[in-house]
């Protein structure tokens, strides 16, 4: 083990015997099912201690996609949780899955699924919402997994001082974050350009450029190699007569089908990076050229490194996720 995976678990050990980790899920809810499911893990960790969702921001900028986030946090007992939505985001079309759960009715009519947001524009501006709560948690203490566009975070490297907080965005970021997980590119395969990073290259080129802590990238080959198992969906979740992210998987796509996993492990990362999930890359930096390509470049001292998967922890790992995923909660 390098001295830098020893002071990661070192960090991590430490910062587990602080408390819950303070988490940040910035996703493009809507545009895959993988968004759904790492909430849900997310969720998951809330429960067993593990980690404290602080806020979730969207970086689709679609009516629906807050009022299903709100859906899944109630669902998980958590209706407090503050929901940031993206203006003028990069996409606006509803999805698949996002007006089932909305829609769902009980018998007497009633929906199906409990929630305060009803239209995303009743919920507060991503970037201050990213500021008020970056400026409310201990120093050094903050964990982002983002899973989506760089949108929202690149528009908060801009922000200047407000209520919230007298300090920019950049500055802010700095003091408040230890670890942006990242759900992006593709470090198999240089020439591909993975979905998160060319729906906004702007946003990605400066947040990637000058984010000012670690970035570790959880790349489109990491996720694609593991998934939730059409079978998972079919016998894991019958602990609920109705389950949020069953009627999203359904609609998706016609099932039968394996979900691959991208965002979840961002997410599941970004909580628990000292399991063996994944070994990490040397150091360096990630680039992203004009068409949205990912290239990384090894240097000392690098904020950037990317996640790496063999075959023993891909077995494990995906069984972690979908039995995370897949978890009763105890509301329910």
């Amino acid at each position: 083990m390098t001295r830098l995976l020893l002071l990661i678990a070192l960090v991590a050990a430490v910062l587990a015997a602080a408390g819950p980790v303070p988490v940040i899920f910035d996703t493009d809810m809507g545009n895959d099912i993988d968004d759904a499911v790492a909430l849900a893990i997310l969720h998951a960790l809330e429960s067993r201690g593990e980690c404290r969702l602080v806020a979730v921001t969207l970086t689709k900028d679609n009516p629906l996609a807050a009022p299903y986030v709100d859906i899944l946090n109630h669902f998980y007992g958590r209706p407090k949780i503050p929901v940031g939505v993206v203006k003028n985001g990069k996409t606006t079309d509803p999805g698949n899955y996002l007006k089932v759960a909305f829609d769902r009715k009980k018998p007497d009519g009633s929906p199906a699924y409990p929630r305060r947001i009803n239209d995303g524009r009743q919920a507060p501006d991503a970037v201050s919402l990213l500021r008020r709560v970056l400026a409310a948690e201990k120093d050094g203490s903050v964990v982002i997994a983002q899973v989506g566009f760089s949108t929202n975070l690149a528009r908060l490297l801009d922000s200047g001082p407000d209520a919230a907080s007298p300090l920019a965005g950049m500055e802010l970021a700095k003091r408040k974050v230890r670890l942006l997980s990242v759900m992006a590119g593709h470090f198999r395969d240089p020439n591909y350009a993975e979905y998160n990073v060319k729906i906004d290259v702007p946003s990605a080129k400066k947040l990637f450029a000058e984010w000012p802590g670690a970035v570790v990238f959880s790349g489109f080959e990491v996720g694609l190699a593991m998934h939730v198992s059409a079978r998972s969906i079919d016998t894991d979740y019958g602990w609920v007569p109705a389950h949020p992210v069953v009627d999203a998987y359904r609609a998706y796509k016609k099932p039968p089908y394996n979900s691959p996993t991208w965002d979840p492990t961002a997410a599941l990362y970004a909580v628990r990076p000292d399991r063996d999930y994944f070994s990490l890359s040397e150091p360096g930096l990630v680039r992203v050229d004009d068409a949205g390509r990912t290239r990384f470049e090894p240097a000392a001292g690098g904020r950037h490194r990317y996640l790496i998967v063999n075959e023993t922890q891909r077995a494990r790992t995906e069984e972690a996720m979908m039995a995370l995923a897949s978890e009763p909660c105890v509301i329910h």
